[in-house]
């Protein structure tokens, strides 16, 4: 029975670390088989990082669960000949290392596309394939620093700070699995095979959206602002009696409803905070005369009400918070991976809701290196 709607759907995974495998693994969520071709004996690097359960990489489970794998030295003439047999039949194969690595083993585009001409190939690389930097490497902290978000991330006047998770690497790993469905579609309908060709820095470039927009249109350079919305306000943290809390009263009905919360109708009718734009221009003087009442008590007290009200807020969670938060279960969002050494271990599940598809909440774990070696070789190559 099909489990997503990339069923049928194979993908030849030579990615490794994060930005390629978390495409893989997406594509593996919506049904496609992933067969994960490592290096012999070592495999991905993220094997080797932490944390560790009994021995095995969290960190490579969590993106690598639910593949196959098979250990080939593509220089080697028996290997490559599996996988030239795993190509003849696959329907996708995706890689990021450096521009030119594949070429020089024969497995470039012109070349795959030549011999197997059903064959999407999607490259996801720092830089991309055109441009002076596409031979130069690139790691996540990098392309968040040239992409411009360290610019806009952190406190104002304080030291550069990088997004909490691995963006440049997770922001990549989106796009390439949008390029790859796109190509499986368009291959469809035109009967055409398509490369993909991402770039990690022009993935952060994208996701600047706001900050490219109020540039374009002021001619002011933005900055880091902690945690405010740059032109929607009240829309930011506040301190609390005994933490912090977030309020996104983002239209002026909602604005409202907030003041009436606090009891503060002379907010409600100052000039200053009128509308939006003026609330924005005025956010320093509004945010201390909302903070003021906000600390004098604790975040539980206000939430309540703001709820009852309609007003998006909520308190700051933690991962330990997410794991007990009450809207995770019904959305199957922490699935678990079953592992034969340590048994069960809580990953994040698919976000992707599609009707007709039931999910398991239930995944098989990451492969050991070459694990699948004879299985595929008998179904590759007979």
């Amino acid at each position: 029975m099909p489990v997503g709607p990339l069923s049928g759907i194979t993908v030849i995974d030579l990615t490794r670390v994060l930005a390629g495998p978390f495409s893989t693994m997406l594509l593996s969520e919506l049904g496609a088989r992933v067969i994960k071709v490592e290096t012999p004996g070592t495999g991905d690097d993220a094997r080797a990082y932490g944390p560790f359960k009994s021995g095995k990489s969290a960190y490579f489970i969590s993106v690598n669960r639910g593949k196959e794998s098979i250990g080939l030295n593509l220089k080697d003439d028996d290997d490559r000949a599996i996988f030239e047999a795993m190509l003849a039949k696959a329907d996708v194969v995706v890689e990021n290392f450096r521009p030119g690595t594949m070429e020089k083993l024969g497995y470039g585009w012109e070349d795959i596309h030549a011999q197997y001409p059903n064959l999407i190939y999607a490259a996801c690389s720092g830089f991309g394939h055109t441009g002076p930097h596409s031979k130069r490497p690139a790691y996540d902290m990098v392309v968040q620093a040239m992409g411009g978000i360290m610019s806009i991330t952190g406190q104002p006047g304080g030291e550069p700070t990088r997004v909490g998770l691995s963006i440049g690497d997770l922001g990549a790993g989106l796009y390439t699995t949008i390029g790859i469905i796109s190509a499986i579609y368009d291959r469809a309908n035109t009967g055409e095979a398509r490369k993909v060709d991402v770039s990690m820095l022009d993935c952060q470039v994208s996701l600047m959206e706001n900050a490219i927009a109020r540039y374009a249109a002021t001619g002011e350079i933005p900055g880091p602002l902690g945690g405010r919305h740059p032109s929607i306000t009240p829309f930011q943290v506040f301190r609390t009696k005994d933490s912090h809390l977030i309020i996104a009263a983002g239209n002026d009905v909602m604005f409202h409803r907030f003041c009436d919360i606090i009891g503060r109708e002379d907010i409600k009718n100052d000039q200053r905070f009128a509308s939006n734009g003026s609330r924005t221009e005025h956010h320093v003087e509004l945010g201390k005369l909302i903070e003021a009442v906000l600390e004098t008590r604790d975040t539980a007290e206000w939430l309540p009400q703001l709820d009852e009200a309609g007003i998006p807020a909520s308190k700051i969670n933690n991962v330990a918070d997410i794991m007990t938060h009450p809207q995770m279960a019904p959305r199957q969002m922490l699935v678990t991976v079953d592992d034969p050494t340590f048994g069960e271990m809580k990953v994040a599940g698919n976000p992707i809701k599609l009707s007709g598809y039931t999910d398991s909440g239930r995944r098989a774990t990451a492969p050991a290196v070459d694990e699948n070696r004879a299985a595929i070789v008998k179904e590759f190559l007979g």
